[in-house]
């Protein structure tokens, strides 16, 4: 398929495309329920350098174990001899599908059947489009990885913010001008705060998107007019304050959810999201 697409002129576009034709026409892109209904609408991509300052400036806030990308490609490609602004990450959100969220904003405690769906099938579909991008990009002569799917990703825990990893595809996606953070954490977007997220980085080169904020609240109306704070009620498991997000409290809530859904939905699962639904920045940066 990514042969048929002209590259010539405009790598970015070229790999824009095929990202959205896997979210649009591949048969992977399924909820796995009785409907075979799509895990995800369609995405957004957006670019950042691997240069980016961005990334050291991560590094040194959330602890030396997060990885730049020239570290990650490295241990990837060791014979590579290469600068940081060689290297391009590429971000991508996958927004929840209507059906989703509206299902969604009706619950007050547990997920949905479709919405824990999307956090384990709709994660496998991330995970089968990372690997088709990297795949294409390989074909094309691009040496390209997938920092999730690699063995340097590994959870660990950060002094400043606690559980944390060794790549973060929200902050690449922030680096890459498609989100700012909210109160709970989570990335506000153009299509809003029910997504996910994906990142591959490569040796190509594909000019940064515009980043059209500099505060890294900037789309969450707490933060920037001091209003809304509706995730805060929205959450089952009170870990969401005026202070932030309590991630153990998350967790242990999240955990709380997998006899829930092997119970009612038959499937080994998990899932919340209730803050990411019913809110302002559900769907949308809120105004």
């Amino acid at each position: 398929m990514s042969r048929m697409i002209d590259r010539s002129n405009n790598l970015a576009e070229w790999i824009e495309t095929i990202i959205k034709w896997f979210i649009n026409e591949s048969p992977k892109n399924t909820l796995k329920n009785d409907e075979n209904e799509k895990a995800w609408a369609k995405p957004l991509v957006g670019f950042s350098s691997g240069a980016d300052s961005l990334y050291q400036f991560y590094k040194k806030d959330i602890g030396v174990f997060y990885l730049l990308p020239l570290e990650i490609f490295n241990y990837t490609f060791p014979k590579e001899k290469i600068e940081s602004n060689q290297l391009t990450v590429i971000s991508w959100i996958l927004p929840q599908t209507e059906l989703t969220k509206s299902e969604h904003r009706k619950q007050t405690k547990f997920p949905t059947d479709r919405w824990a769906r999307a956090r384990i099938f709709g994660e496998e579909v991330n995970d089968e489009l990372r690997k088709y991008v990297v795949y294409t990009l390989h074909e094309e002569g691009y040496a390209a990885i997938a920092p999730m799917l690699a063995p340097l990703w590994k959870g660990k825990i950060s002094v400043k913010y606690g559980n944390a990893s060794t790549w973060s595809e929200r902050h690449a996606a922030y680096t890459a001008g498609l989100g700012t953070f909210g109160l709970c954490d989570g990335l506000i977007t153009l299509k809003g705060k029910a997504m996910r997220c994906g990142s591959v980085i490569a040796k190509i080169d594909i000019p940064p998107s515009e980043r059209s904020y500099s505060d890294h609240h900037a789309y969450c109306l707490f933060y920037s007019k001091g209003t809304c704070g509706e995730c805060i009620t929205r959450c089952p498991a009170g870990a969401i304050s005026k202070v932030g997000h309590d991630k153990i409290k998350c967790s242990k809530y999240l955990n709380m959810t997998r006899q829930y859904v092997k119970t009612y939905y038959g499937f080994k699962g998990y899932g919340c999201g209730l803050c990411q639904t019913n809110v302002p920045c559900e769907s949308r940066i809120p105004t």
